[in-house]
């Protein structure tokens, strides 16, 4: 199919080649007929004038000769040659002087008289041809000569003047060349040519016209006789205006004949670009479909006012409506749930205006069946070909699955946080207990000092005043110890509130401390001066906070009693409270510290691995960071952050 497009596709370039080379044809053909026309008529004028420059000078001739026989006959009557030569003169401007001469060859009388004759109007050889004419008894015509001056070039005309057979003398007529062409060639012919008279040498020796040829055209040489002696009549046509109006008819006719092949030749390769793109646009867009139809995304497209006016197949899966249900639709759109068409508006009226939140936003959907789902929705301007805002393009989640696997991940994180919180108060049972027993057996102590005054009779109120008050104290003490393990284990869902984190700290050690003093570890906290508040959970931080700790005193076992202290530290930076936790234990290799966090990974024998696994989601669900360091001193560093809270 393409080898086929691009066959007809050169044919109009063929034909414009063809159109160009018929008109070519066709104006070499107007151009050789119209020269052959021009070159006929150029000959044709150049005989006219040849013809009639040859009459002219026979007349003058036979002029010459009739008073020659007429002075003959008169025995070269004075007032004959005057009257007939001033007549002749008067006729032929070119005739410059008639001179009579004797058969001695002297100057017996001359018209325009001249006494002596002018040097310069004698020609050089005038006695060569005042033999030859005696000899042959009829006009001869002498070779031309320069006359001096501006008066230009001359030839004679000899007439023999016989008296009943005898030679009596001869009658010489100087012919003036430039006076001769000017009487005798007609204003129209130098109008269209140069006329110019030459030698055998082809020097100018007169012309018609003063204007020079800047560009000869035609031209056509005849000979010139009489006179003869060499001389030939050159004729030359200037270059009309026609031309030019041709030349430049031609070149636009051929000028626009390249532009439609350039324009032919440009609308062929734009076809076939635009063929080629359309191809590639033909794929681009089955790619898209494909591509769209692969989405389990749904995309909504809706212009200004809100309307419908594009769904992909996702969409209309997810929401059970053919997509000509939809497109065309306006709120309220049948895939609102009823109890959820208030907020629906109001996010619709939000998209509108530009308000959208750009993290996007969710609603309850409503399938064509009636079943509701949660739907997680991004809009953003939709923007035409020439950068117009044209509507809005939303992207639609079905994340009903998903809320439902977060609740129940959430939920197991909670039941796992809570038996964390068990097993760590199950494991410390024994120290707890240890810690309840002594304001427990400080109150039974003080209760029987008081029996034992009371039943001796001899004690004062003010005496059991001291007692009592420690009694109070110690139950004090064991309540808040009883209340503080109750809180710890009872705790379920998150709840985030302001609070001290040195305060939350120094909270969570206490639980450690007994266990701490029970295996010889000394635990120093140093709370940071400028008492920073965070937004968190505070059982939550205490729960990592003493899983930290109590990592610490397991570590420690095997550590001298002297190197045996857990330093606990809080200081803020960038905006962040950081919490160390240090200890002297054996430490943790490079190996085991990229698993450190992974669960069910532990360094102890009868560990489950959820500790620190447990610690970083709860750290890092308070948007901050978990890691470990190796001590310098020996043993390991903790250390997590929580953003703080400006007071």
């Amino acid at each position: 199919m393409r080898a086929g497009t691009g066959w007809r596709g050169g044919l109009p370039i063929l034909a414009m080649a063809l159109v160009v080379v018929l008109l070519g044809v066709l104006l070499w053909l107007l151009h050789h007929n119209e020269a052959e026309e021009r070159a006929e008529t150029l000959i044709q004028d150049v005989l006219w004038v040849e013809q009639d420059l040859h009459f002219h000078l026979t007349s003058n001739a036979e002029s010459l000769t009739r008073l020659a026989n007429r002075l003959g006959r008169e025995g070269l009557s004075s007032e004959l040659f005057y009257a007939e030569s001033s007549t002749l003169i008067a006729s032929s401007p070119d005739l410059r002087r008639i001179v009579l001469r004797d058969a001695a060859e002297k100057v017996l009388r001359a018209a325009p008289p001249a006494n002596p004759l002018p040097e310069t109007e004698i020609a050089p050889d005038w006695h060569t041809g005042f033999i030859l004419a005696r000899s042959l008894g009829q006009p001869v015509y002498g070779a031309p000569f320069w006359l001096g001056g501006e008066s230009g070039v001359a030839f004679d005309v000899y007439v023999p003047v016989f008296n009943q057979g005898q030679f009596v003398g001869m009658l010489i007529a100087t012919v003036s060349l430039d006076e001769m062409l000017s009487q005798q060639v007609p204003w129209w012919f130098a109008q269209k040519y140069r006329l110019e008279i030459v030698d055998g040498d082809g020097m100018v020796l007169a012309t018609k016209s003063q204007l020079e040829v800047a560009e000869p055209g035609l031209s056509h040489q005849v000979r010139f006789e009489p006179p003869g002696k060499g001389l030939a009549i050159v004729v030359t046509a200037y270059r009309q205006d026609n031309d030019l109006v041709r030349n430049l008819l031609a070149a636009a006719i051929f000028g626009l004949a390249l532009t439609s092949f350039l324009s032919l030749w440009a609308l062929r390769r734009h076809m076939r670009r635009r063929l080629e793109a359309e191809q590639a646009l033909r794929v681009e867009h089955a790619f898209r479909k494909a591509m769209e139809e692969s989405l389990t995304v749904g995309m909504r497209a809706r212009d200004l006012d809100g309307r419908v006016t594009y769904v992909n197949s996702a969409f209309c899966r997810m929401v059970g409506w053919e997509a000509s249900d939809l497109i065309g639709s306006v709120p309220p759109m049948i895939y609102w749930a009823p109890e959820e068409t208030e907020s629906c508006y109001s996010m619709f009226r939000a998209v509108l205006r530009g308000d959208a939140p750009p993290e996007g936003f969710e609603l309850t959907l409503c399938r064509k069946s009636g079943e509701r789902f949660k739907a997680l929705i991004y809009e953003a301007p939709l923007i035409d070909s020439e950068g117009h805002h044209s509507g809005w393009m939303a992207s639609i989640l079905d994340i009903t699955e998903r809320q439902r696997v977060e609740d129940l991940s959430r939920q197991q994180q909670e039941k796992l946080q809570r038996t964390a919180r068990l097993i760590t108060m199950g494991e410390m049972a024994s120290t707890l207990a240890h810690e309840l027993n002594q304001p427990l057996s400080a109150i039974a102590s003080y209760a029987a000092g008081c029996l034992n005054r009371l039943e001796a009779g001899n004690v004062r109120a003010e005496e059991l005043e001291a007692p009592l008050t420690k009694m109070g104290i110690q139950a004090q003490r064991a309540g808040q110890i009883i209340r503080r393990i109750h809180d710890f284990v009872r705790k379920s869902k998150p709840s985030v509130a302001p609070c001290a984190i040195n305060r939350v700290i120094e909270g969570a050690v206490g639980f450690v401390e007994a266990d701490a003093r029970k295996h010889g570890i000394r635990v120093t906290v140093i709370p940071d001066p400028t008492d920073p508040w965070v937004d968190a959970d505070r059982i939550l931080i205490e729960q990592v906070v003493l899983n930290l700790a109590r990592n610490a005193v397991e570590a420690m076992s095997a550590t001298p009693w002297f190197h045996r202290e857990i330093d606990i530290s809080i200081r803020t930076a960038d905006g962040q409270a950081v919490v160390r936790v240090a200890d002297r234990g054996t430490g943790i290799t490079p190996e085991m510290a990229d698993g450190l966090f992974t669960p069910f990974f532990s360094t102890k024998e009868e560990g489950m691995g959820m500790g620190l696994n447990i610690c970083r989601s709860i750290v890092e669900w308070h948007r901050g960071r978990l890691w470990y360091e190796p001590n310098p001193n020996g043993g390991s560093v903790f250390l997590f952050t929580l953003p703080t809270k400006e007071t």
